[in-house]
């Protein structure tokens, strides 16, 4: 059964996020807001928190999961990144994007996709889900919070609640939350590609100025 804390969505209850981290490091998958929807997040170091992680979603391997990350400063240590690259990140960080780049070998390879080794890096612009990152101290593995059978992510922690309350370890509920995902953003190749848009918003032109 999972537990489920109301939390301010302004003002997260520090006790609050202290329980929250603690139940991430223990190996908890949990369900917490960002700043274009609900998201379930565990430990990056542990494997079995991120295969249950997937079997909630059902999806495999190939699905790209993300990096949650309190700022620019945790990037050198997980992803390759060049001069040009940085610069669009710092202009859209943080905010609802999520950037598909080359994996460092810091990364457990089974977090990487297994053909391209790229890993999705993000920086939310949410007061929780950054509260939640700078009591970790570490980036959280992520996955948009889109339950099977579902076309879009659920909007209401209360709903996530009831429809995974035995597959999660906890919601974290700030109320209704958006139902579009990031705007996605991969910069693998020689310059960047929008493969898919969502809430962050970005024209082509900004991509390579």
């Amino acid at each position: 059964m999972a537990q489920y804390f109301l939390i301010h969505p302004t003002h997260p209850q520090p006790r609050l996020i202290t329980q929250a981290a603690n139940i991430v490091r223990s190996g908890g998958v949990i369900a917490y807001p960002t700043d274009s929807c609900y998201a379930l997040g565990c430990h990056t170091g542990d494997k079995a928190a991120m295969e249950r992680m997937r079997r909630i979603r059902r999806i495999d391997e190939k699905h790209q999961l993300t990096l949650m990350c309190r700022d620019l400063s945790e990037l050198a240590t997980f992803a390759r990144v060049d001069n040009a690259q940085y610069r669009l990140l710092k202009r859209l960080t943080p905010g609802s994007y999520a950037f598909i780049l080359e994996g460092t070998r810091e990364l457990p390879r089974r977090i990487l996709h297994p053909k391209r080794k790229t890993i999705g890096i993000r920086v939310p612009d949410h007061p929780v889900a950054l509260a939640l990152l700078g009591e970790l101290g570490e980036p959280m593995l992520s996955t948009t919070a889109i339950l099977p059978g579902d076309e879009l992510p659920v909007s209401e922690g209360l709903e996530l609640r009831e429809r995974a309350q035995h597959d999660i370890d906890l919601v974290l509920d700030c109320g209704p939350c958006g139902v579009l995902p990031t705007t996605v953003i991969d910069l693998t190749g020689a310059r960047p590609v929008v493969v898919r848009r969502g809430k962050g918003l970005v024209e082509e032109g900004e991509l390579h100025s």
